[in-house]
């Protein structure tokens, strides 16, 4: 008996624009104009960036061209040495929550911190974490703001983030309950062995899904991503297991690259963008 023909993939969600893939060439207001252009309906921005152009300006350019925002990046790095400090980033965040209820962003991207200065105890790191997310938790609830949390590749275990698998993250999201999520970021999940079981597990709790590529060689671990298609990422396989997850939303394009992409045309660079999501993802 023949096989059965294998069931189609969901379609392909739209495309979105983390501002740090033209960090390098143009403002906010700017890559919202390039959106624009280029028929990219989603745009996820920076929080210096922001700063930078002004939050009632970029909510009236977003809103003029009809943009969604998918995310604002980024909040977290809630680890101290001590008690001021951890007090401080708490303040931080409770501000950038405010500053993705203004643009109306559909989620705050947390990037959590590593060890604190001193610290070689990444228990006790993961313990202000969480801590820290539960405080936040109740100021973003107050507004209907959604916290992600994005696992960071453990290579930026020590100094960005010590939550570095989606299990961790999954782990953190059922102990803290309800208004926390994921984000899965290929570049930093694609070489994790139980990635199909928990992005099962995520399921509904996927708030974000951000692609790019790992170049093989990679020259610098931070600011050589690859444009999706020229390394070695499993993109669509991701993709279709995000999506049978129940994701149903944007694929944010986030490509840090200071000596390639970031030197290019930024209107050639989102041209690529859209034929590397249809081609590719």
């Amino acid at each position: 008996m023949a096989s059965p023909p294998e069931r189609p993939a969901r379609p392909l969600g739209p495309l979105a624009l983390n501002t740090a893939t033209t960090r390098g060439q143009w403002n906010l207001l700017q890559a919202i104009e390039g959106c624009a252009r280029h028929g990219i309906t989603g745009i996820a921005p920076w929080r210096d960036q922001l700063a930078a152009c002004g939050v009632p300006e970029v909510a009236r350019a977003i809103h003029g061209h009809g943009l969604t925002v998918t995310a604002l990046c980024r909040g977290g790095m809630f680890t101290g040495a001590d008690a001021a400090s951890r007090a401080s980033a708490l303040d931080d965040n409770r501000r950038a929550v405010d500053e993705a209820l203004a643009i109306g962003a559909q989620c705050l991207v947390l990037v959590v911190g590593g060890l604190p200065p001193g610290s070689k105890d990444l228990g006790e790191a993961r313990k202000q974490v969480e801590d820290s997310l539960g405080e936040l938790l109740v100021h973003a609830g107050a507004g209907g703001m959604p916290l992600a949390l994005e696992p960071l590749h453990p290579m930026y275990a020590a100094d960005r983030a010590c939550v570095n698998t989606l299990q961790q993250a999954n782990d953190l999201c059922d102990a803290l309950g309800a208004g926390i999520g994921v984000a899965v970021d290929v570049y930093h999940v694609w070489w994790d062995p139980q990635l199909a079981r928990e992005i099962a597990r995520a399921g509904k709790r996927i708030l974000g899904f951000h692609i790019c590529d790992w170049l093989v060689p990679t020259t610098d671990l931070l600011l050589d991503r690859g444009m999706m298609g020229d390394g070695v990422i499993d993109i669509r396989g991701i993709r279709i297991l995000v999506q049978a997850a129940g994701y149903a939303g944007f694929c944010d394009v986030e490509i840090m690259s200071a000596e390639n992409w970031w030197k290019r045309d930024p209107d050639e660079v989102l041209r690529i963008c859209v034929q590397r999501h249809r081609t590719v993802v």
